[in-house]
């Protein structure tokens, strides 16, 4: 067992179970031992899944600061920030997934995964997580599973993994600054969509009002994050509802070209909350984005109002698949045309059983 394993070990010493734990509870157990882990690492990687979205990327900028206080020499974050999150502190020091493995001779000793299992991560960043000797996972989502980590906390109950974070800073005895509010107040107000969906707990709004303190432009952060859009990314919204139609009673579905992201100038980021315009025509309870990623391959961007678990249906769909109750995705492997009629019978199944 190398050095940082025997951090782990230590770290753990009485501790229940083997390095997992469910739910806030743990959270102290689960800090002190990444915190050890940290102390001591030459070089750190985290990421989200491939593709972040707001949470994620929050979760990676603060949380690659909180390491850097705890001594950790390097800390790398990989992924593109987008349009959206360009703007954040950290954001720019970002290293795209396909250029992470690239300096091989420099392998990292501790690897994090936020927001999203380390089966959703980019092949290169899939890579190089394995490679490392302590692989982490922090979490809210309840579909995630332990395999595969010497540490992971899953805590369905916190409305974002930026929320968790700033738990682990608490933890840790970190101060709380503007940089770090700002990047935690986005990744809180993109999970719970400007604290308009149901995650969305008296907790939830004590964290908000504290980060705010912090004195950072909420207004500014609120636009920037849900309400503004490229060119490209209206013209790319336009496309999608032009192909949005009814799905049997209740359900409503649309989708995206993989041809349409060049004729447009616009990439995947832009699609963010195109979904939920499906969702929220009158009388649907289930809506599903098909989005070409590439030729032969579909990722799926389910939504609920309430009666379909869409984490189960996605799952069902893909077994890497998952998310939340209401908000999740997968992907599927053939064309376009072919996936929405092998995957239109189950949503309308779903909406049945619900």
């Amino acid at each position: 067992m190398n050095r940082l394993g025997e951090s782990v070990k230590d770290a753990l010493e009485g501790a229940e179970g083997a390095g997992l734990w469910v739910g806030g509870e743990g959270l102290a157990v689960f800090a002190a031992a990444l915190g050890s882990v940290a102390a001591g690492a030459a070089r750190a990687l985290l990421s989200g899944p491939a593709d972040p979205d707001g949470d994620s990327i929050a979760a990676c900028l603060a949380l690659a600061d909180a390491l850097r206080a705890l001594g950790c020499a390097e800390v790398v974050v990989a992924g593109r920030p987008g349009h959206r999150y360009a703007w954040m502190p950290g954001a720019e020091g970002m290293v795209p997934d396909e250029a992470i493995g690239a300096d091989s001779d420099r392998p990292f000793s501790l690897a994090v995964v936020l927001d999203g299992e380390r089966a959703r991560l980019h092949s290169a960043v899939r890579a190089a997580f394995d490679a490392a000797p302590v692989r982490v996972l922090v979490d809210h989502h309840r579909s995630s599973q332990p395999d595969g980590y010497q540490l992971a906390l899953v805590a369905p109950e916190s409305a974002s993994t930026a929320e968790l974070v700033l738990h682990l800073m608490d933890a840790w005895g970190l101060p709380l600054g503007p940089a770090a509010a700002a990047q935690l107040y986005t990744g809180l107000l993109f999970d719970t969509g400007g604290f308009r969906h149901s995650n969305t707990r008296p907790e939830t709004l004590r964290t908000a009002a504290r980060l705010l303190e912090q004195g950072i432009d909420h207004n500014a952060i609120s636009l920037r994050v849900l309400y503004e859009r490229r060119e490209p990314a209206l013209r790319l919204l336009a496309r999608a509802l032009g192909t949005a139609r009814r799905s049997g009673e209740g359900g409503a579905l649309g989708w995206v070209r993989f041809t349409d992201f060049g004729a447009l100038h616009a990439d995947y980021s832009d699609l963010e909350g195109v979904v939920d315009h499906l969702l929220h025509i009158e009388g649907v309870e289930l809506a599903a984005l098909f989005i070409e990623r590439a030729p032969g391959q579909v990722r799926l961007s389910l939504r609920s109002r309430a009666r379909v678990d869409v984490s189960a249906l996605a799952r069902t769909l893909d077994p890497r698949g998952g998310g939340h109750r209401r908000a999740a995705g997968c992907v599927r492997e053939g064309p376009l045309e072919q996936v929405i009629a092998e995957v239109e019978p189950a949503l309308q199944a779903a909406l049945q059983a619900g």
